[in-house]
């Protein structure tokens, strides 16, 4: 594959809520500022199976998910690397051992409020945002090669 072919294929901006299986509303009120941040309707993404120990139904709402393609996933992607990231506390390099094997990044941000679209007074409560990062490579080093042109901060 040479490297002119290589590219990101898509975001995927996620997030937990385990109070949604009780209170409704907070999946409700979480979908603003998600929504805010990608500049897209997030998809509430409900529980397969019930598991008694954690008091979760089957079908109810645990959580968040968009998925960027095209023009959206690259402007996201560039507020992450410029703004975004570099705000973020006690930052000192994403980390180079986050692909998955397949030439995907995960990156967790623990706090949501570093994107300047969210209204801390909005939140509840800190809530983080889980992103992968998906290329059409299947090898790590060509990945991690491609986000490091693209910007990306990697720890040293």
């Amino acid at each position: 594959m040479s490297k002119s072919y290589l590219k990101i294929t898509k975001v995927i901006v996620s997030m937990g809520i385990k109070e949604g299986a009780k209170d409704k509303g907070i999946v409700e009120k979480m979908k603003v500022p998600l929504a805010a941040i990608t500049g897209q309707q997030p998809k509430v993404c409900r529980a397969r199976k019930s598991i008694a120990a954690f008091s979760l139904g089957k079908g109810s709402p645990i959580g968040l998910m968009v998925t960027l393609r095209g023009r959206r996933m690259l402007d996201f992607l560039r507020k992450l690397f410029a703004i975004v990231l570099p705000r973020t506390r006690d930052f000192r390099g994403a980390n180079p051992a986050s692909f998955d094997g397949r030439g995907n990044y995960n990156l967790g941000i623990p706090e949501m409020s570093v994107f300047p679209e969210v209204d801390y007074s909005q939140l509840d409560k800190p809530r983080g945002l889980e992103i992968t990062i998906v290329t059409n490579t299947k090898d790590d080093q060509k990945a991690k090669q491609l986000l490091e042109e693209l910007g990306m901060p990697f720890a040293k």
